[in-house]
C-alpha cells in the first residue's frame, strides 16, 4: 500500500517544520530545497494545513512557517488528512462496490487494514518521527541534496515501513 506523494509530502515537509521547530519560522523555500520538494506544491499543502491549523504563518522578513503546536501534539494521522489525503487499502473507497458494482469477497478485510493504518498513523506524533533513530542525523546532513527526509526508511517490523514503499 502507498500513500500518494501529497500525503507523503506533507509527512515530510511537517517532520522538517519539527526538526527545525527552535530556528523559528521556516520558509517553504529552504524545505523545498532541504526535501526536493516543488515550492509551488509545498504551498498548497501548506495553504491546507494553515486551514486545519496545524501551522501557522509569519509574513514578512524572517517570516516562514511554525508548526502550531508541539511536535508531541500533532498526529501523523492529522497531518494526512489535512491535505485531503486517505489511508484506504480498499479500491471502491469504502462505496461497497468494488467487484462489478458489488460488495467483493474482501471488501471486510481492506477496511479493517485501512482503519489499522489509521488507528497507527494516529499513535505516531512529530514527536516520535523526530526521535526515530537516524533521523536526527539525516536532518542534520540535510544540506547535501543526495540526502532527502522522505528517503528514511523504517525498519521492517515498522507498519510505516509498508508506505514508505
Amino acid at each position: 500500500m502507498k500513500l500518494t506523494t501529497k500525503g507523503r509530502y506533507a509527512v515530510t515537509a511537517m517532520l522538517d517544520l519539527a526538526l527545525n521547530n527552535d530556528k523559528g519560522p521556516v520558509t517553504l523555500a529552504d524545505i523545498a530545497d532541504r526535501q526536493g520538494i516543488s515550492l509551488s506544491y509545498l504551498e498548497q499543502l501548506f495553504s491546507r494545513l494553515r486551514k486545519k491549523q496545524l501551522v501557522t504563518s509569519v509574513r514578512g522578513p524572517g517570516g516562514g512557517y511554525s508548526l502550531a503546536g508541539e511536535p508531541s501534539e500533532v498526529h501523523i494521522a492529522e497531518v494526512i488528512t489535512a491535505v485531503d489525503e486517505k489511508v484506504d487499502a480498499m479500491r471502491c473507497g469504502g462505496k461497497s462496490n468494488c467487484h462489478n458494482n458489488e460488495r467483493c469477497l474482501t471488501h471486510d478485510l481492506w477496511r479493517d487494514l485501512s482503519n489499522r493504518i489509521y488507528d497507527y498513523l494516529s499513535d505516531v506524533t512529530l514527536q516520535d518521527l523526530v526521535e526515530r533513530k537516524g533521523v536526527p542525523e539525516m536532518a542534520a546532513n540535510s544540506d547535501d541534496p543526495k540526502v532527502k527526509l522522505g528517503n528514511v526508511r523504517s525498519t521492517a517490523s515498522d507498519p510505516l515501513a509498508v508506505l514508505n514503499q
